[in-house]
């Protein structure tokens, strides 16, 4: 799941003082892993990550979709890290496809775009696939409220990039966009609002 990873570290040092082993686990997937298999990270000393291996591959593809990236908290570092990249994306997809929106002119069918998208292009994925889909039903997302949760992760990873003293101008950008859409009526915020229930099962807030 989603936890802090300096609170999985801590839990392990813990559980370490009384001879127990700890393993963290960042899964990815959302509401589609249980059908099409999880993304799962998960870090801990080797002898008890060999242990979880036989459920690792069971909730996953059992030849990928899932590793050992290392010590405890490395799991769900890696996950927090994941999720800001999310974020990012999703940013992208949204602001892109709000400037579409905006060009009247040529009045453009986001649906179709999206779908071309899909096929060849360098911006195809999962989020754009499942965008698509979301959009065949309704381009104007009328029933959808711009505001867009943030789940805790995103804000770990901007200040992950303030402790690191490393630049995460996207990544910062993001997070900022979803506080700013808990006041606003723009477009690109019911996009971002649509894809979190598309992939992750996130509540959608209605007018």
């Amino acid at each position: 799941g989603n936890s802090n990873y300096k609170h999985s570290q801590r839990r392990g040092a813990m559980l370490a003082e009384h001879g127990l082993g700890f393993i963290d686990c960042g899964t990815s997937g959302g509401v589609w892993g249980l059908d099409n298999g999880y993304c799962l990270m998960y870090g801990g000393e080797k002898q008890y990550a060999d242990v979880i291996t036989p459920i690792a591959k069971a909730l996953t593809h059992a030849d990928r979709g899932w590793a050992h990236v290392g010590p405890v908290g490395s799991g769900h570092f890696t996950k927090m890290i994941h999720n800001g990249i999310e974020y990012g994306m999703m940013q992208a997809f949204a602001e892109g496809l709000d400037l579409i929106k905006g060009k009247e002119e040529f009045n453009l069918d986001l649906a179709q775009i999206t779908e071309l998208w899909r096929h060849g292009s360098v911006v195809r994925s999962w989020l754009l696939d499942l965008t698509a889909e979301a959009l065949k039903d309704d381009q104007n997302l009328e029933a959808i409220a711009p505001y867009v949760a943030d789940s805790g992760e995103g804000r770990w990873t901007v200040v992950e990039a303030v402790e690191q003293g490393i630049a995460a101008p996207v990544l910062t950008v993001a997070l900022q966009a979803r506080f700013r859409s808990q006041d606003s009526k723009g477009y690109s915020y019911k996009l971002l609002s649509l894809m979190r229930n598309a992939f992750g099962g996130h509540a959608v807030k209605s007018k």
